[in-house]
């Protein structure tokens, strides 16, 4: 009889317990999957998975400094545990001092359900939601529409100990939904995303009857060529931007002189108001239906993360209030070696401050503009001013007197989310949103419609 498959906190355990380095973190991730996928009204594939990663971080003691090594694994078994802990010792003893070592996380209370088992998604997460679409289905076919997408629901129980005595975990569920209609010969389409923790609140009907008005709004086309138009932003897009401009908030590349967050001459824009409007952008782990680890787990070293700050809490954290620069990302290192204050990164971003106005009203509040569905292949053009290019895709509509009047040609944008800030007039309601471009990295966002006067469609695109 094979013995039993041992849980993540035993596993963590023993890996504890193998290290024979000075210090030692040992991170356990227990995944599990579970998706639809459709296509042309029909369900075509569906499926579970299961899986582990664990990473061991060795730290060693030198005369000239720390050094750590870190080595991730999937699969491990028991057998295969000492050889994981002294590959990571090996790499420690290998490396050169590490610039960012700091002493390990003490004086955190234990997680006390670090012992219970894993959170586990299964089929049984679409209970509500596959009977629903399947009536979308049926829906979209008699209205001449045809749906394409996936579901895709995932739980990640992370167990974190260390050799300072923490045994911290977090249970993290993320789901998304994109859903795509086109007409039936595919000259037309329209596209729709959410996120989700449990796909309770996503309805595909709604969603359907959504993609229907869009679809006919395709109906009458109208060129445009490239220039500056007033442009009505969703929420998915103004994720993506505000997203891609978090990632770039790194408090030592900004004192270093290098981001669009440096003040010419020395120092970084902290303090500096970046909109007129009354907005504030923050992460909270705790904001409801967003909520995220309220400590540090990071698997590697880099930027502004550091494997010495793992356990390390995370309070919510401003990083524009009111229209002013806050705060930008720092580990333990950075802060220390800039002086800006301690704010590590968070697993989501929230925009609010507008007015409480739907992208609807805000539609019916224009005299002549373009409303966008969703942007993607974003692509950094200059980190000194965060210019980014990228693509408009599934509908750019025209409005004219405060209605949609036709679909008009993709383009190309040139813009920068920082200067998209300064020079917008409205926010709206902020709403959980999916980010499209980012999904596969990051899901949990809640942002408003932004009404800018100028935005710069650079070039007209071809593309979908």
């Amino acid at each position: 009889m094979s013995a039993p498959t041992p849980k993540p906190h035993e596993i963590v355990e023993r890996a504890l317990e193998l290290s024979r380095a000075d210090g030692c973190v040992v991170i356990a991730d227990e995944e599990s999957t579970a998706n639809l996928r459709w296509a042309g009204n029909a369900l075509t594939t569906n499926g579970v998975t299961r899986g582990r990663t664990l990473t061991v971080v060795a730290t060693v003691d030198g005369r000239e400094g720390t050094a750590s090594g870190v080595v991730s694994r999937s699969a491990v078994t028991v057998d295969e545990l000492e050889s994981l802990v002294r590959a990571a010792e090996a790499a420690a003893r290998g490396a050169g001092p590490a610039e960012d070592a700091q002493p390990l996380i003490t004086g955190v209370p234990q997680a006390p359900e670090f012992t219970e088992p894993p959170a586990e998604t299964s089929s049984a997460v679409f209970a509500d939601f596959a009977p629903a679409l399947g009536e979308a289905f049926a829906r979209a076919r008699a209205g001449g529409r045809e749906l394409y997408g996936f579901a895709n629901h995932e739980m990640v129980s992370t167990y974190l100990g260390t050799s300072t005595g923490l045994r911290l975990r977090h249970d993290q569920p993320t789901g998304t939904l994109e859903l795509n209609a086109k007409s039936p010969d595919r000259t037309r389409s329209a596209w729709a995303g959410r996120s989700t923790r449990d796909f309770k609140d996503v309805d595909p009907g709604a969603l359907d009857a959504e993609l229907a008005v869009r679809l006919g709004w395709a109906e009458r086309r109208v060129d445009l060529p490239a220039g500056r138009y007033e442009t009505l932003l969703p929420p998915t897009a103004v994720a993506d931007l505000l997203i891609y401009q978090m990632w770039s908030a790194s408090g030592r590349d900004a004192v270093e002189g290098r981001t669009v967050f440096s003040r010419p001459g020395g120092g970084t824009r902290l303090g500096e108001r970046l909109t007129g409007l009354p907005l504030t952008l923050r992460s909270d782990p705790h904001a409801p239906g967003l909520e995220s680890a309220p400590f540090v787990v990071a698997h590697s070293s880099g930027g502004d993360q550091s494997v010495f700050d793992n356990g390390l809490p995370v309070p919510a954290t401003e990083w524009i209030a009111d229209g002013a620069l806050k705060n930008l990302v720092t580990s333990r290192f950075a802060a220390a070696l800039t002086g800006l204050p301690l704010a590590p990164s968070l697993g989501n971003l929230i925009l609010d401050g507008g007015e409480d106005r739907s992208l609807e009203e805000m539609v019916a509040g224009t005299e002549r503009g373009l409303l966008l569905t969703c942007l993607w292949y974003i692509r950094e053009v200059d980190p000194a001013t965060l210019l980014l290019t990228g693509l408009t895709r599934d509908g750019v509509y025209l409005v004219e007197d405060g209605e949609v009047t036709g679909e008009v040609n993709n383009f190309r944008f040139n813009e920068s989310p920082v200067d998209l800030l300064g020079r917008a007039t409205e926010a709206g309601r902020t709403e959980k949103t999916l980010p499209r471009e980012w999904s596969d990295w990051f899901t949990r966002a809640a942002m408003p419609a932004l009404r800018v006067p100028d935005f710069n469609m650079s070039s007209v695109s071809r593309g979908v």
